[in-house]
């Protein structure tokens, strides 16, 4: 225990001296703006590639991976559901693999145990062949069907008529992989700005930083502080202000992003028994959503959920969490309308079941009958940042932008890096790297 509050004071420190390091030295290659998971692992990948350039991780909080990296639900996914050959299929199949790996080598723990999708309904199996098929075909390890008895085995308190076992699925602290990503890149020599809310991103003058200066590292960016940096290249990787952020720059406002709230179920500690991996429902291809599922976590407890109701703040993880900017953007924009029309009855389903627990806890009863209201406790909250076009469109792949001008040649905006990106972030880390080295010809 000593030894590991001694790593975090040291952690406190690296961060504190970074800060320090800000009044010396202001000028990087390129800053890395956003310090979640995909940022940090972009912000490692380039470090590692580019050992003789200078690069800074540009935090709004004082906790590095404090939103959608720390909220999640900590599953390392297989890669299953995604559309054969597209990139979110490669890139999840990749990024599980190398993020088992990297998790070995850094003594990060882990646990795979598996997950069943599980058909409850007849008219769910051809659903559920379908999956496998897909799965095969995105080479994910290890598939198989299994019947009602099988299903018992594994998950003695889970009742089915067939599932898919996909026993390379896994779960891990995503918040801890992250943190892993940031030590890396310090030890590469890379600096940790937290506290450090970017406002606004401009092209300097050439005098604005005393001489040549203003020339090697052309791009000012301005913290909410009034504190500055200069550098020459800028990657932005903001998750729920991704389209803020990118307006800055001139880009275009869409992708749009929507914030959805996702209220996760716990199980009570003396019924955690019941849940042994990963339960998940056969997806519903009318509906966006997953729907609710069984997650053990690494720490012994066992998540039920999420729903997905629309969150009335970006950074809301409450109920009454609510921001007139954040509310007012999301229901003026046309594309919410669209998409709520279409799912109209999915959506009042999930407002309901926000609202009552007995709701939430009837769905869960598909699957494992003995749940019952007095079992289960309300739980933590995560926001996803949804990206959503004019039409109503979930954006359901990578989705990266610059800007306008001089300075739009040196921005990289990753828009939308959807889910899985934390089962992803290694595999979409080199991807981000090679669209840098692409655009700025590092």
């Amino acid at each position: 225990m000593a030894a590991l509050l001694g790593r975090r004071r040291g952690r406190a420190v690296t961060v504190a001296l970074r800060r320090a390091e800000l009044r010396q030295r202001s000028t990087f290659d390129v800053a890395v703006v956003g310090a979640g998971i995909v940022g940090l692992g972009a912000a490692r990948q380039l470090v590692l590639r580019h050992p003789a350039l200078s690069f800074a991780v540009l935090e709004k909080e004082r906790q590095l991976a404090h939103h959608q990296s720390g909220h999640n639900s900590g599953v390392i996914h297989s890669g299953i559901y995604y559309t054969p050959g597209s990139l979110k299929a490669k890139l999840c199949v990749q990024g599980a693999a190398l993020c088992y790996e990297y998790c070995d080598q850094k003594g990060i723990p882990y646990k795979q145990c598996g997950k069943l999708i599980v058909a409850v309904e007849q008219d769910e199996i051809p659903r559920l062949k379908a999956l496998y098929e897909r799965g095969l075909q995105n080479n994910v390890r290890g598939l198989k069907l299994i019947g009602a008895k099988e299903i018992q085995a594994k998950e003695p308190f889970c009742r089915g008529l067939m599932a898919l076992d996909s026993p390379y699925t896994g779960i891990v602290d995503y918040r801890q992989v992250a943190q892993s990503y940031a030590e890396d890149f310090q030890e590469a020599g890379g600096t940790i700005l937290t506290d450090f809310e970017v406002t606004d991103m401009e092209m300097a003058k050439e005098s604005s930083s005393g001489s040549e200066d203003g020339l090697k590292y052309p791009v000012i960016v301005r913290s909410s502080k009034g504190e500055e940096i200069y550098c020459r290249h800028i990657v932005t990787c903001a998750g729920l202000y991704s389209d803020r952020l990118s307006e800055i720059s001139g880009c275009s406002p869409e992708p749009r992003i929507v914030p959805f709230r996702g209220d996760y179920l716990v199980l009570k500690p003396e019924k955690c028994y019941m849940v042994k991996g990963n339960i998940y429902p056969v997806p519903n291809p009318r509906f966006p959503f997953l729907g609710f599922h069984f997650t053990p976590r690494m720490d012994g407890s066992v998540w039920l959920g999420p729903n997905a109701v629309l969150a009335f703040k970006r950074e809301g993880y409450k109920l009454f969490d609510f921001s007139a900017t954040d509310f007012l953007d999301a229901v003026l924009y046309s594309g919410l309308w669209k998409l709520v029309l279409r799912n109209l009855s999915y959506g009042l389903n999930e407002m309901y079941r926000a609202c009552f627990l007995s709701a939430q806890v009837k769905e869960l009863q598909k699957f494992i009958p003995e749940v019952t209201v007095n079992d289960v406790l309300r739980g933590p909250s995560g926001v996803r940042a949804q990206a959503l076009d004019s039409d109503g469109n979930l954006v359901d792949d990578f989705v990266f932008d610059g800007g306008t001008g001089d300075i739009g040649s040196r921005i990289l905006h990753v828009r939308n890096a959807p889910s899985p990106a934390a089962t992803s972030s290694l595999a979409i880390a080199e991807m981000i790297a090679d669209e840098v080295k692409r655009r700025f010809e590092l």
